[in-house]
């Protein structure tokens, strides 16, 4: 899908409902939609589309929980301390805006939403394979990197508010709502249980995977796994200010 434009003087009619939007930043945010992984693989398949999106987001909500379990006790006079289960994913909640009210004869609204909502639905090469399931998307903004993980789509709520006289829409409010499907640490230590050492890199002009790897490892081979650890499919997109992962030697050697 190309690109999206700007709204124009359609967008600047929208009065105070467009102001909340950051929509004035040259990094736009953008979806990432992936096949799911198949095998034993941690990391989303080939890329269905990237959904680049018209206005950034004013606000996104981050949430992160850990669980507790609490046990009743009736031989004693106070509760007993609670027990620690474990830390739960990541959720991200994201509200997107899209709007061609400067091109009545433009169905870019309506390609948008379809993509959004196909992220809940099984994809014929996971079904083929046998995995059923819905892509995996990753949703990123610069160097905001805290809120750029592996996730699928728990939920789209599209809200339609303008159409052209031919029913096409030219408006449209999309909330999504992202749970983090976790990657897990490899190079875990089975004596220890202790996790290997790895250090982040924060991308400059001029460098590339390979170049990565050769300074790290001394074998440029290696970029394969700086990719694996990072989600990324595509080693020639490497924009500057992004950090990766660098696993550590011992994972390399291994």
């Amino acid at each position: 899908m190309p690109g999206w434009k700007s709204a124009g003087k359609g967008g600047a009619a929208l009065g105070s409902a467009a102001q909340g939007w950051a929509g004035q930043s040259l990094v736009r945010a953008t979806l990432r939609v992936h096949q799911p992984p198949t095998g034993n693989s941690n990391s989303p398949g080939a890329l269905i589309k990237e959904l680049e999106f018209q206005f950034n987001p004013s606000e996104l909500s981050l949430s992160r929980r850990s669980t507790w379990k609490s046990t009743a006790a009736a031989a004693v006079r106070d509760a007993p301390p609670p027990e620690f289960i474990g830390p739960e994913p990541r959720s991200l909640d994201v509200e997107v805006f899209f709007d061609r009210s400067d091109d009545p004869g433009s169905n870019d609204v309506q390609k948008a939403c379809e993509v959004l909502l196909s992220c809940c639905e099984v994809t014929e090469a996971s079904i083929a394979a046998k995995r059923p399931s819905t892509p995996w998307v990753k949703f990123q903004w610069g160097n905001f990197s805290t809120v750029s993980f592996n996730a699928y789509v728990g939920s789209v709520d599209v809200e339609y508010t303008l159409f052209a006289s031919s029913g096409l829409p030219m408006r449209a409010t999309c909330r999504l709502h992202l749970e983090e499907i976790p990657s897990g640490k490899p190079g875990q230590n089975p004596t220890s249980g202790a996790l290997t050492t790895r250090r982040v890199h924060r991308v400059v002009a001029g460098d590339s995977l390979p170049s990565l790897a050769f300074r790290e490892y001394g074998d440029a081979t290696a970029w394969r796994l700086i990719a694996e650890a990072n989600g990324i499919d595509d080693p020639a997109r490497l924009p500057p200010g992004r950090e990766l992962l660098l696993p550590a030697a011992e994972e390399v050697g291994a």
